[in-house]
C-alpha cells in the first residue's frame, strides 16, 4: 500500500466494465462465492481501479456458498502482476448467494482497514445489489464506502 492510501475514508471508482465482470464471476460461481481483488492506484484520495484480478476460491468444499478464501501464493501473484505494472492493490470483491449485498460478521473478522470490499449479490445465478464497504480503522465495524462508476 502506498502512503497515499493511508489515513481516512477514501472513494472508489470503477469502470462499468470492472462492475460487469464482478456481476459474471458471481454468476459463474452461484451457488458459491466468487472472489478477486481489485488493482489500481490512489489518485487524489480516491481508489481508481484499472483492473479485476480474478481468484479461485480455496474454502472447503461445503463451506464455498457462504465464505471465500484467496489463499496467499493468490494473493502473492496478484501483488507481483500489480507492480509489474507499477498498481497496487486496492481491495477485494465477493459474492453473496442468496443473500444481501452487505458484510457478514465473517467479513468484519477476516478484513483489512484502507481495503474497499465490493460485494454482490447473486440470486438463482443473477446478479443484483453491488455495494462498497470500509472497514473502519480500529477494526469495529464496516461503513458504506462512496463508489463512483465511469464508462471508461
Amino acid at each position: 500500500m502506498s502512503d497515499s492510501g493511508k489515513g481516512q475514508a477514501l472513494a472508489i471508482k470503477l469502470v462499468a466494465r470492472h462492475i460487469e465482470e464482478i456481476r459474471r464471476h458471481g454468476e459463474a460461481t452461484y451457488p458459491h462465492e466468487c472472489c478477486g481483488l481489485l488493482l489500481g492506484r490512489v489518485v487524489s484520495g480516491e481508489k481508481q481501479v484499472s483492473e479485476t484480478y480474478a481468484a479461485q476460491n480455496s474454502r472447503e468444499e461445503g463451506a464455498q456458498h457462504n465464505r471465500f478464501l484467496i489463499p496467499p501464493e493468490a494473493v502473492r501473484e496478484a501483488e507481483q502482476h500489480a507492480r509489474l505494472k507499477k498498481i497496487e492493490i486496492l481491495g477485494f470483491y465477493h459474492s453473496h448467494p442468496n443473500a444481501p449485498a452487505r458484510p457478514s460478521q465473517f467479513d468484519l473478522d477476516h478484513a483489512w482497514p484502507f481495503y474497499s470490499y465490493v460485494i454482490v449479490s447473486v440470486r438463482d445465478r443473477k446478479s443484483e445489489e453491488l455495494t462498497c464497504w470500509r472497514m473502519r480503522d480500529d477494526r469495529s465495524c464496516f461503513d458504506s464506502e462512496e463508489m463512483t462508476r465511469t464508462e471508461e
